[in-house]
């Protein structure tokens, strides 16, 4: 007598791989891999080939700025580049994990990924714990582990805005509330960085969240009334301390606060106009041997371009280009709103933040002590900038 065994998944019954496959199929990861199985797109190659470029140049960059510092400091010519390289590293893995996670699953966390993120923006302010630099009280930790909470509220509030954008409309009292939702998220995450006296990345902070709302179709009327009232505040800001007016100011005049206000930028000009065509090569700078404060860091750029001279300062330049540009491509071809808003706005923040450092170092805009993006010295700067660059890459592998 013969035993007929009972079809499990017909009896209603599923099997483990039936199981698998419905949960990755609820959580959006099998679609993800099927959408993996096309070609990359260019803007993913442009993408990938432009930001490791930048790194790799940003490390050399650094180790050449920074070596004459490190030696007069009686340590290793190697010490900042060595620790450039492990926080290189580091990012490494976190831009793979991003560019392999569904992206699309951060909606879910959004919300909680940026309320830790802003709570952790009050760290800097513990007894002991947060440090000061410059005159911003934005960092934690002491020497190669310091962090800028700042960098990673960044990124958080990125995602947050463009998870609030994304949703369907339901009418227009629903885009009000969720207009001032995003109003509230930007008065918050920018006024924790003018608390810690961070006016730079405050500034930041409005570029993403007006360009995320930009791209999201918010009318040109409302994004100028807050682009307005965005000024006013930066101006309040800046007019509450004479030195801070001073400072902000001095690129107005740089010959005449050369002595104090505009020394920073008057010899960053001073090496900038030492490179003169193709630069004195590179490690054979002058700016570096201590007459450019923050030469690896926020004054990077001047050091490229007397090293370099005006050929290296325009393929810099011409490398943030090529990245906008296909961050750009990577935006439009986005499968979903969510993709479009995360990938635009990671481009604008990473195109504003280039040019206010940029014009910052040339004399054309006023010193915000912003880093430049993959190449400055910087760990939290670093990790953060690259953990992004994995979203972006991830939006774009998954192009329609």
């Amino acid at each position: 007598m013969s035993t007929v065994v009972p079809d499990r998944s017909q009896a209603g019954f599923l099997t483990v791989a039936q199981r698998r496959r419905a949960t990755l199929d609820r959580s959006g990861v099998s679609n993800k891999r099927q959408m993996a199985t096309q070609a990359p797109t260019v803007a993913f190659y442009g993408l990938l080939i432009v930001s490791a470029l930048l790194v790799m140049f940003g490390l050399v960059m650094v180790l050449s700025a920074s070596s004459v510092t490190m030696l007069h400091s009686g340590r290793s010519a190697f010490d900042i580049f060595f620790r450039q390289l492990a926080w290189a590293g580091i990012g490494t893995f976190l831009m793979w994990g991003a560019y392999s996670f569904p992206y699309q699953m951060l909606k879910k966390f959004a919300s909680l990924i940026f309320f830790a993120s802003f709570v952790a923006m009050f760290l800097p302010f513990v007894p002991g714990l947060g440090k000061s630099v410059n005159g911003a009280r934005a960092w934690i930790g002491e020497g190669a582990w310091r962090f800028q909470p700042s960098e990673l509220l960044k990124l958080a509030t990125l995602i947050y805005v463009a998870r609030i954008l994304s949703k369907n409309r339901t009418g227009e009292t629903d885009l009000r509330m969720r207009l001032l939702k995003v109003v509230i998220v930007l008065v918050s995450a920018a006024g924790m960085c003018l608390l810690q006296k961070d006016l730079g990345s405050a500034i930041i902070f409005g570029a993403i969240v007006l360009s995320i709302a930009f791209v999201a179709g918010t009318s040109i009327s409302l994004l100028s009334v807050a682009g307005i009232f965005g000024g006013l505040a930066v101006w309040f800001f800046v007019n509450m301390e004479t030195y801070r007016r001073q400072r902000f100011t001095a690129f107005l005049d740089p010959e005449g606060n050369k002595g104090h206000w505009g020394y920073q930028v008057y010899q960053s000009m001073i090496s900038i106009a030492n490179g003169k065509f193709t630069g004195v090569g590179v490690g054979d700078g002058a700016g570096k041997w201590g007459y450019v404060p923050l030469a690896h860091t926020d004054f990077i750029f001047a050091i490229i371009a007397e090293e370099l001279g005006f050929i290296g300062s325009v393929a810099v330049i011409g490398l943030f280009f090529l990245f906008i540009v296909f961050g750009i491509q990577a935006a439009l071809g986005a499968r979903d709103v969510f993709g479009v808003l995360i990938a635009g706005g990671i481009t604008a923040w990473f195109g504003v933040q280039a040019i206010v450092n940029i014009g910052g170092v040339t004399g054309a805009m006023p010193v915000t002590g912003l880093t430049l993006p993959f190449i400055s010295y910087g760990g939290s700067s670093l990790l953060v900038t690259m953990a992004a660059t994995g979203l972006l890459l991830n939006v774009a592998r998954h192009m329609k």
